[in-house]
């Protein structure tokens, strides 16, 4: 169990706020992108590579290291924030994000970005990668824990099922996958496109060990890291209920913020809200 400090906790809520910062610049910059989403998952991710995961910039396919799926692969932005802010590859290159021959494509790509672990976008192959992973460090019996982040909408895609019964059946204690749940997706509210609700229930349905907490509290968020270590036999779930747009009033909740861009003087309004 890792100390949860006032300190740990101050590190991280400037990172992420660091993070959101460029979120809205590279997004502003590329002219599109997924917004709402990059911005709900920013304190998450955030707590994962400042505080938890045992990973090496320097060396970023280190067989030992701690790996992260980003399985909603349309929140690229968030990945490529985190991974600049972590010493990955320079933070100026966020300035190149979706630019014709840019490593920092729409969604991630592995062979491009170090750090990138898996090439995700079409939703439910994150989790399914993820699961990979952990299986493969238990047949080799490495102590790297790995880690996945689904959106709520993309829980609607049967594959996150099958992905989900496999790593209960293989007992595998060392994954965590973490839900962004902000309650919509590109169409609307997720009860109204394909409610996966109630989602707590179906993923300890499949054999999950499930915890809830509020995405945007940093000590909430290190607590379930925690007690994860500490489950065994089973696969750990955490339900994080988040914002869209999480950080800048004007985007919060809002569905029309999936997938756009904020123009020259959204960004102005958004990055004076993340002072």
């Amino acid at each position: 169990m890792k100390e949860i400090t006032e300190e740990a906790v101050a590190i991280t809520i400037e990172k992420a706020r660091q993070m959101r910062r460029n979120i809205i610049k590279m997004l502003g910059q590329a002219g599109s992108g997924h917004t709402g989403g990059s911005l709900s998952a920013s304190d998450i991710v955030a707590c994962l590579y400042f505080w938890e995961m045992n990973v090496d910039p320097a060396n970023p396919h280190w067989p030992d290291r701690d790996r992260f799926v980003l399985s909603k692969g349309h929140a690229a932005p968030v990945l490529y924030a985190v991974l600049a802010e972590k010493g990955f590859f320079p933070i100026d290159n966020l300035n190149s994000l979706r630019t014709l021959g840019s490593p920092l494509q729409g969604h991630p790509d592995m062979r491009k970005v170090p750090g990138v672990e898996a090439s995700t976008g079409s939703l439910g192959q994150g989790i399914s990668w993820a699961v990979g992973m952990a299986l493969a460090g238990k047949m080799d019996k490495k102590s790297y824990r790995v880690y996945t982040m689904l959106g709520d909408g993309e829980i609607e895609e049967g594959m996150v099922w099958e992905a989900a019964m496999a790593a209960a059946h293989y007992k595998l204690d060392n994954l965590m996958a973490f839900v962004d749940h902000n309650g919509l997706q590109i169409d609307g509210r997720v009860q109204e496109v394909m409610s996966p609700l109630p989602i707590p229930d179906k993923f300890r349905a499949f054999g999950w060990e499930v915890l809830e907490i509020d995405g945007h509290d940093h000590k909430q968020i290190m607590a379930a890291l925690n007690s994860a270590r500490t489950v065994s036999g089973r696969p750990t779930a955490v339900i994080a209920h988040t914002i869209k747009g999480k950080g800048c009033s004007f985007m919060e909740d809002r569905v029309e913020w999936h997938g756009v861009a904020p123009k020259p003087d959204e960004v102005k309004k958004a990055l004076a809200e993340l002072l």
